[in-house]
């Protein structure tokens, strides 16, 4: 890669907030996943409703819309976008003792809505885990990831797993 690949920079070298008003609009949707891994009693009290904090997987669902929201506000070169819609589907997978965390992000705009849906999936998994803590120290957050995203100068991605 050379520095011309970098958008983030200008020709000094130092960080700027790439300009996106000559690009066109259009429909974008970007789809994330992360994961809790918790032990056999935490995840009962999750599924249960036991844990004294309350409603984990409602707080964690409102929590992750609320970090699409607040994304330019956290990550430094993002852009403030009017978001159309976020979608959380938090699911608990008892097989491997999980909450399993969706995020789906889409808005018409100028660019991307990425970072909106990583840091949605972010956290609601940062929630599990302040919501648990008092009954698991260990717990741990994994597979933050990007499933795919549509729109834009780049075009479409879908992870291949």
């Amino acid at each position: 890669m050379s520095e011309k690949d970098f958008t983030h920079f200008n020709e000094k070298g130092k960080a700027f907030m790439v300009n996106v008003g000559e690009k066109k609009e259009t429909d974008r949707r970007a789809v994330a996943f992360s994961k809790v891994l918790v032990n056999r009693e935490t995840f009962d009290l999750i599924k249960t409703g036991g844990m004294k904090k309350g409603d984990v997987l409602t707080v964690a669902q409102i929590a992750g819309i609320m970090g699409a929201k607040k994304t330019p506000q956290i990550i430094p070169m993002c852009h403030p976008i009017l978001i159309d819609g976020v979608d959380m589907d938090i699911s608990l997978n008892e097989n491997d003792l999980s909450v399993e965390i969706r995020a789906s992000v889409k808005c018409s705009g100028k660019t991307g809505v990425e970072m909106e849906s990583l840091t949605a999936c972010s956290i609601a998994a940062l929630t599990v885990y302040d919501m648990c803590k008092a009954v698991q120290k260990d717990i741990v957050i994994t597979d933050i990831k990007l499933l795919k995203k549509s729109g834009g100068v780049h075009g479409d991605f879908e992870r291949g797993e």
